[in-house]
Formats: C-alpha cells, sequence, structure tokens
C-alpha cells in the first residue's frame, strides 16, 4: 500500500497511523522471551514481507512526520475465531512439538490497545499486543474441550501431523513475547490476561 499511496498518507493530516504487524517478525526463539527491542529473525517470506512493511511506516514517519505506529499481533482469537467449532465437529488436534509455546491475544483486548494508543499518541512507538501467558496449542484445545464438556482429542506428534502447510509453518516458531510495554506505557489492563478467561468468555456468548 506504501508504495502506491505514501505521498497521499504523507500529506493528510492524520493524528494518529496504526500498523498492524505480528509477531511473527522475531522468527524462533526456541521458547526464549522477546520484547519490542529484540533483533528482528523472520523466517519465512511473510514474515520478511512484514518487517519491510514495518520499515516503510517509519520511514514514512521520520521522513513525513505522519505518526505511525506500530503494533506486532501476537495469534488472534475471539468470537467465531476460536477452537470450539472444532472441537464440536471432531476436527481438532492436539498437535505435540515438545516446547512448543505460542503467544495469543483476544480481538477485544486488541481494540483496547488500539484505543489506548490513541488516547496516548507516541509516533515511531512499537508494541507487542499479546497476553500474560504463551503457551502450548494442546493446552488450549484441552482447555476448550473441557469447557464443553467433551473428551479432548488424542495427542498426535507434530512429526506425524498432517498439517496444511501455512498450519505447519506456526509450528516452526516458538517463543514469549513480552507485554510490559502496552501496560507500562498505554496503562491498558488486559480484559483476557490468558487464553482461559478469553475461552471462557467465548462458551458463555
Amino acid at each position: 500500500m506504501l508504495d502506491c499511496y505514501a505521498k497521499a498518507i504523507a500529506g493528510l493530516g492524520t493524528e494518529w497511523i496504526g500498523y498492524l504487524s505480528t509477531t511473527g517478525v522475531y522468527g524462533d526463539r526456541a521458547g526464549g522471551w522477546v520484547d519490542e527491542a529484540s533483533d528482528l529473525r523472520p523466517a519465512g517470506e511473510r514474515g520478511r514481507r512484514r518487517v519491510a512493511a514495518e520499515r516503510g511506516w517509519l520511514d514514512l514517519w521520520e521522513q513525513s512526520g505522519r505518526p505511525a505506529h506500530l503494533f506486532r499481533l501476537a495469534g488472534i482469537y475471539g468470537p467465531g475465531r476460536g477452537p470450539f467449532e472444532q472441537v464440536r465437529a471432531g476436527t481438532a488436534k492436539q498437535v505435540i512439538k515438545p516446547g512448543q509455546v505460542f503467544s495469543r491475544i483476544h480481538v477485544h483486548d486488541i481494540v483496547q490497545v488500539l484505543e489506548a494508543s490513541m488516547a496516548r499518541p507516541n509516533p515511531g512507538a512499537i508494541y507487542n499486543v499479546c497476553d500474560d501467558d504463551p503457551a502450548p496449542p494442546q493446552d488450549v484445545i484441552a482447555e476448550a474441550s473441557r469447557l464443553l464438556g467433551l473428551a479432548p482429542p488424542p495427542e498426535i506428534p507434530f512429526e506425524t501431523a498432517a498439517l496444511s502447510p501455512m498450519a505447519r509453518s506456526f509450528y516452526e516458531e516458538s517463543k514469549r513475547v513480552s507485554n510490559r510495554r502496552i501496560k507500562e506505557e498505554l496503562g491498558v489492563r488486559l480484559r483476557y490476561p490468558s487464553y482461559r478467561e478469553g475461552l471462557a468468555a467465548l462458551a458463555r456468548s
């Protein structure tokens, strides 16, 4: 988009611009922690494109003064975007890859972070948007099954799991993402600090 519209955006009198990126820009950390100061090590083409897009928005801010902010989103879930449908249909999988952890964020908390940034603009700022509890993916499936009163699906080793290329690519990266900056700088108090609260709310809706 910036390739086509950077000049037009630079000419706008906007007070706030937000670019929604991904924690995939950090690449694989073998389960280790990253924060906004960590170096970027994207593993795949999607991650490399996001790094380039981030750089474009920061260049726009530096060159034109347009108030760009970057938000690196973890795995998104929420209404209509969660594990319940798969668990009910019997298509959910508990894929086991030892040491694998993902960070997540409920869509309502994404909105909360963006609103907090709009209220406290800080052009050039970068924020990780994730909850407090990086967790193995099979734990989320097990919790969704428990909330539905169903037996969890059998565990399947990652090496033999039938996964789409997209799904398999997510397992190539394991990391824990710090969200301290959204709390300290933006004053955000997460509505769903872990997948447990988030799934419980979805189960009630």
